[in-house]
């Protein structure tokens, strides 16, 4: 049997650079490419990406189904392909960023092309650093995760949480780097 690597887009929704949540990035990205998968990496402090105006006029067209004009027509073709689909954020009031919520809120206009807005199944994963080190700091965030994935039928790879990380720097040694570098290379 022929090996034939996942198409996998990473939407990074911190806004430091450098960061934490980078750094999660960056061990998944190497694992996913150690295991010979194609990875595409979006930075979105970095890209033009306007909130969604809740107007339903998406879908029209594949590629750019969204009638805003902005980075995410970037993302859109990227994310059609993928297989899989990299959540990357810092924890922000025990949610994902405004970054990240504002991409996902925009992936609705691909919905919009489908009978009854349902997406093809995709498979995903959460990557998360936060500076609290509770247990529970990360229900909320499980919440909305598990159930988003339910919601869209996606399955789910699983989490990946760096605990006790607020400034830059503090994630190395923490083990999450090496879970996020694992699931990379757990990608079949």
């Amino acid at each position: 049997m022929i090996f034939m690597g996942k198409k996998i887009i990473v939407l990074n929704g911190s806004p430091r650079r450098g960061g934490n949540t980078a750094a999660l990035v960056d061990r998944f990205l190497q694992g996913a490419k150690e295991a010979g998968h194609q990875v595409t990496r979006f930075d979105l402090r970095d890209m033009e990406i306007h909130p969604c105006l809740g107007c339903y006029g998406g879908g029209k067209d594949l590629n750019s189904p969204c009638v805003q004009k902005d980075a995410m027509d970037e993302i859109y073709p990227v994310y059609r392909e993928a297989d899989v689909v990299i959540f990357a954020s810092p924890m922000y009031f025990w949610t994902i960023s405004g970054q990240l919520k504002c991409a996902l809120d925009r992936l609705f206009a691909t919905a919009e092309g489908y009978p009854d807005y349902r997406v093809p199944c995709k498979e995903c994963a959460l990557l998360m650093a936060a500076e609290g080190e509770e247990d529970d700091n990360f229900e909320p965030i499980i919440h909305y995760y598990q159930s988003l994935v339910k919601h869209l039928r996606w399955r789910d790879l699983g989490c990946v949480f760096a605990k006790g990380v607020a400034a830059v720097g503090d994630i190395q040694g923490n083990p999450a780097l090496d879970q996020a570098k694992a699931l990379g290379a757990a990608l079949k």
